[in-house]
């Protein structure tokens, strides 16, 4: 597989449709120095993108948060994405929009008037965790803490608040990990490098209240899958001692789907009933 820099086809980039290898930004742009980005992960099914107006929604929503105002609607976004995957000749394919503040002007913190570009590319892509999807995925527990909600901007799936999680993903590899767990700033239990985390107890769902990192839309539509199911959901603050009590475990996002995880740390995991009627069910549901 080539490089991500040296493929063929289009990218949508700021209103247009460009070569792929000419998709480039300056050197001094500023989301390059200071993480003034925001970005969507996407996955299309049979011509049909999953929840895709809520992603444009989302970053819109994450662009504001950040003070970038995303200079392009929902509608518009939506039928940039629809483009580039008919000229792209994409049915099933990940796409992933990014927002953000290129080189201009300013070239310090502020940057008020530097513009606000956005770019949408999209790929054939597999199974975020390769054969670990299947066999149930093994986590590390990170150094790094899921900072309080006071000191970022949570809501916002903004590139800056993943530099732990690439730091974090890195070190579980080199252990012999697919992912990593995070615990927020007082210790709970929080989330993946890039995905939710769900558990199972006595036949019932548990999952921590994603009020202090980003409520992925993947993770509320398992949600209301799974009530609709007619399992009982429990949002709620979990503590680490209470991760040898579950049974089963998987995660949710755009890129993971629904993973199963079979080890996190010392605790393991089956790959259960629960797991597979969920994952069997969300595979139903983005592709209906």
């Amino acid at each position: 597989m080539a490089n991500f820099d040296q493929r063929d086809g289009k990218i949508w980039m700021d209103g247009e449709l460009v070569d792929w290898r000419d998709a480039q930004v300056h050197v001094l742009t500023h989301a390059l120095h200071y993480a003034s980005s925001v970005f969507e992960g996407e996955r299309c099914y049979g011509g049909k993108i999953f929840k895709g107006h809520e992603h444009s929604l989302r970053l819109i929503e994450s662009g504001r948060l950040l003070d970038m105002p995303v200079p392009w609607s929902a509608e518009e976004l939506d039928a940039a994405k629809a483009e580039l995957l008919q000229v792209n000749g994409l049915t099933d394919a990940y796409l992933r929009a990014v927002a953000f503040r290129g080189a201009g002007p300013d070239m310090g913190v502020s940057s008020a008037r530097n513009p606000i570009r956005v770019a949408i590319a999209a790929w054939a892509w597999g199974s975020y965790y390769g054969d670990a999807k299947w066999q149930g995925a093994k986590l590390d527990i990170s150094r790094w803490k899921r900072p309080d909600p006071e000191t970022i901007p949570a809501a916002a799936k903004a590139a800056g608040l993943y530099m732990i999680c690439t730091m974090s993903k890195h070190a579980a590899e080199a252990k012999g990990c697919s992912d990593a767990l995070f615990y927020d700033w007082e210790g709970y239990v929080a989330e993946a490098t890039g995905a939710n985390i769900f558990f199972v107890k006595d036949g019932e769902i548990h999952t921590p209240l994603a009020d202090r990192f980003l409520n992925g839309i993947t993770r509320q539509s398992v949600i209301r899958m799974a009530v609709e199911m007619g399992f009982n959901v429990h949002e709620r603050r979990i503590h680490p001692d209470e991760l040898a009590g579950f049974s089963e475990c998987w995660l949710t996002g755009s890129a993971a789907e629904v993973t199963p995880v079979g080890q996190i740390g010392p605790h393991d995991y089956q790959v259960g009933q629960i797991t597979r009627q969920i994952a069997e069910g969300y595979d139903r549901l983005v592709r209906a």
